[in-house]
Formats: C-alpha cells, structure tokens, sequence
C-alpha cells in the first residue's frame, strides 16, 4: 500500500506539486494534502490512483518502501 511518504518522495523525484498530484490521479487537492500530513487515509482506489499517476510519470517503487527513477531499457 502506498504510505504518506512514498507520495512525498515521489513528487519530489518528479517535481511536482500537490496540485499537479492531485491533478494527475484525479482526485481532490485536499485528499492529497489530508494523506501527506497523515490527516486522514484514503480509501483503496484512491490510493491506488495516486499510486498510478506517479507510477505513469516515471516513479518506481521499491520492495523496501522507497522509491526510485523508473528505470529505462
């Protein structure tokens, strides 16, 4: 399951804002910004998008929890 930090990290190998977060996975600025701070936890397809949109602009997450640069071939 994708953690609070994971999102952080990720928009931060991407350069992205919550807003462009947001934008990306189709979901409302205040459930990223709720998830990030550890306000709240969203639901699994939620999750799920969020987890898609970063993957979709290069982010790779790793077994151990980190995150990672997708690598190209």
């Amino acid at each position: 399951m994708l953690t609070a930090a994971q999102s952080r990290s990720a928009r931060g190998l991407l350069n992205w804002t919550q807003v462009q977060l947001a934008e990306a996975a189709q979901v409302s600025i205040g459930t990223v910004r709720n998830f990030e701070v550890g306000r709240a936890t969203p639901i699994v397809a939620t999750l799920n998008a969020i987890r898609s949109a970063l993957e979709e602009a290069g982010v790779e997450f790793l077994d151990s929890g980190g995150v990672q640069p997708r690598q190209r071939s």
